[in-house]
């Protein structure tokens, strides 16, 4: 019964969405404030009713109702109850509907927290919202129901994949989806305000907290992916530059892109037209990704192969959304006419830098995520981009973004001088080569990879620090100006600072990473780097729902004990598939990695092991730049709306 309730509201907030869509669009057109004030009750109605039919859904998994199909195909009753709920959004049907429930969402939070936005932008706001999804209403419930029932229910399920069973993977997704179906708020920003055809300062600040809040949770989806993905595949990485790792990370960089030009429209009223196309391609991308994952084009250790003709319907979606909010930009061109004027050196220039920068990055990204697809269509070869291309094309960019970010971060609106800033970000540049010096002497015969790497992240830390130490002014008391500092000083900081850890994390471990493969036999010692490693033993044992060969490896270091690790593979009866679990003594400074593979003829068994240095601190630099958008978002001035009654009275259409 509450299947059938949970497929009914479904249909219910589909009809709900359709109304959405076009009472509140017309009544701004009219301007009718009875027909733009039915946004409002329709969107929360419409989250509601998702609300409810996720939650039926979740209900099914829970109490494993074997006469859902999608409960067959995606559980068992062995499984332990995270996994569980996690198998709801572990397939194709159940991740579609958790999609649309985060878009129902960001719509109703527009409502909630939207009070302050002129009625016309707000109707039109949740019209564009509530038609995205109609779109992927329609998909669900014409390509993808989740609700099918079977005739005849079997005893048990196929169980969820077992790559799946992971408390990271619980996680992931919705974060994930958070972040990049959040961008749908930046996009129909974007198209009411070309609808309404005025584009400025207000509407720069409205459109900054909902990007923000979407890139934060991209951020941290990200992270948890590339953790899971370093832990639990028992390869070793953290980014393999696989294509449904790629989608995501595309639309974060448009994204970072779209922050920062949003500011310079807030501030200076310029750069509108191409901080309505950034919005726009954010999800553009966000869009591309779906397409990407779930349409069995490209392949992927965690996409959803479905077939063609699911594909082909997030195609339209994508070619009506984003080619129609493209014609449109096309149409309104006149009404982004930029305002303020600025020099070659000021802090406008260098956000452009900036997006460029990332935006070319996010083109290198998607060739070489497309380009295998675009040569077998057009040349007839079968083709593989893979890391090292990757890392050649896009770490560039990287670089040079990196090496301009804290003077950019620096200068001042409108007109500046490259000279003063510099002089300010002395002790932070000379601090940076220090460490870079210092680390090139010590270590012999290692990639410069290593140093680089080292300055860059120094250079951007420190480069933050000195940022916020120089808006405390010249006098006495400086300490207690810093802590009195805007929370948006502090998040953009730490942000900046998270990112300096990131780049040099990533550089750090592949220049200095030690690895070793060999057979290992049972109490015969091995050295790898600086430690001695033995294999004590090896059991087999069982859990919930697979068999398990544990292995028993001690590690040493200079003849003392370090720490014990227990590698395991593991082996899923009902799903047929073997994992592997990888053995990890984290530690500040480095990781020991052991996996342990198959059993060979003469007693002995396969094992890799790996010695990562600084392997934690790339998601310690992801979690510092989550928290700097958490605390930028926090902010009283960028929180949803802030300002908008003043804005109301100031804001003058741009045409």
């Amino acid at each position: 019964m509450i299947t059938e309730l949970g497929h009914f509201t479904l249909i219910l907030a589909f009809i709900v969405a359709i109304v959405q869509t076009v009472v509140p669009m017309v009544g701004a057109q009219k301007r009718w404030p009875g027909w733009m004030a039915v946004a409002e009750p329709a969107a929360n109605l419409q989250f509601f009713l998702i609300a409810f039919s996720f939650a039926a859904l979740t209900w099914a998994f829970v109490t494993s109702d074997f006469s859902l199909l999608l409960v067959v195909e995606n559980s068992h009753s062995a499984k332990p109850m995270l996994y569980k709920i996690s198998g709801v959004w572990g397939n194709h049907e159940g991740s579609m509907l958790l999609w649309v429930l985060i878009v129902a969402l960001f719509g109703a939070m527009a409502v909630w927290f939207g009070g302050n936005l002129p009625p016309g932008l707000r109707a039109r706001v949740l019209s564009v919202q509530a038609a995205v999804g109609v779109a992927f209403l329609a998909f669900i419930l014409f390509t993808s129901n989740p609700f099918l029932r079977l005739e005849v229910p079997p005893f048990d399920g196929q169980d969820l994949n077992p790559l799946l069973q992971d408390p990271g993977l619980a996680f992931h997704p919705p974060f994930l989806y958070l972040g990049y179906v959040g961008l749908s708020m930046a996009f129909s920003f974007a198209v009411a305000a070309l609808i309404e055809g005025r584009i400025d300062a207000a509407w720069a600040r409205w459109v900054r907290p909902w990007t923000l809040a979407a890139w934060v949770f991209l951020t941290i989806g990200i992270g948890l992916g590339s953790w899971w993905a370093y832990y639990e595949l028992g390869w070793g990485g953290f980014w393999f530059w696989d294509p449904v790792e790629n989608a995501s990370f595309m639309p974060w960089l448009l994204a970072t892109a779209l922050l920062h030009s949003a500011i310079v429209v807030e501030k200076r009223e310029s750069l509108k037209s191409w901080t309505i196309l950034l919005a726009i391609l954010a999800f553009g991308f966000s869009l591309i990704g779906t397409f990407i994952v779930r349409s069995g084009l490209l392949t992927s250790v965690h996409a959803f192969a479905n077939d063609p003709e699911r594909g082909f319907f997030i195609l339209i979606i994508l070619a009506v959304f984003t080619g129609g909010a493209l014609a449109l930009y096309a149409l309104r061109a006149g009404a982004m006419e930029a305002r303020g004027v600025f020099g070659v050196v000021s802090r406008e220039s260098a956000l452009v830098a900036n997006n460029v920068l990332l935006a070319v990055a996010c083109f290198v990204v998607f060739i070489g995520t497309m380009w295998p697809i675009l040569a077998e269509m057009f040349f007839d070869r079968k083709l593989s981009v893979g890391a090292p291309f990757f890392d050649m094309a896009f770490t560039p960019f990287m670089v040079l973004l990196g090496m301009i970010l804290p003077i950019g971060a620096m200068l001042p609106w409108k007109r500046g001088r490259v000279g003063r800033v510099a002089w300010s970000l002395r002790y932070a540049f000379v601090l940076a080569v220090a460490v870079a010096l210092l680390v090139w002497a010590t270590q012999t015969g290692k990639s410069v990879l290593g140093p680089v790497g080292l300055f860059l992240g120094s250079w951007l830390v420190f480069g933050a620090i000195a940022d916020l130490w120089s808006r405390t002014g010249r006098r006495g008391g400086r300490l207690a100006r810093l802590t009195r500092l805007p929370r948006a000083d502090w998040g953009k900081a730490v942000a900046h600072g998270g990112l300096g850890i990131t780049m040099f994390a990533i550089a750090g471990l592949t220049a200095w990473e030690e690895e070793d493969i060999r057979i290992a036999y049972l109490n015969e010692p091995f050295e790898v780097g600086a430690y001695r490693l033995t294999l004590d033993k090896v059991r087999r044992g069982e859990g919930p729902n697979y068999f398990t060969t544990m292995g028993h490896v001690i590690v040493e270091r200079n003849g003392r004990f370090v720490t014990e690790l227990y590698p395991e593979k593991r082996d899923y009866p009902v799903a047929g598939m073997p994992t592997t679990e990888a053995a990890i003594d984290n530690g500040f400074l480095r990781d020991i990695y052991v996996v342990i593979g198959d059993r060979q003829g003469d007693g002995g068994w396969t094992m890799r092991t790996y010695i990562k240095p600084f392997a934690n601190w790339i998601w310690g630099g992801a979690i510092l730049m989550a928290l700097g958008g958490a605390l930028s978002l926090s902010d009283r001035r960028f929180r949803v709306a802030a300002g908008a009654r003043k804005s109301r009275q100031e804001a003058v259409p741009a045409e």
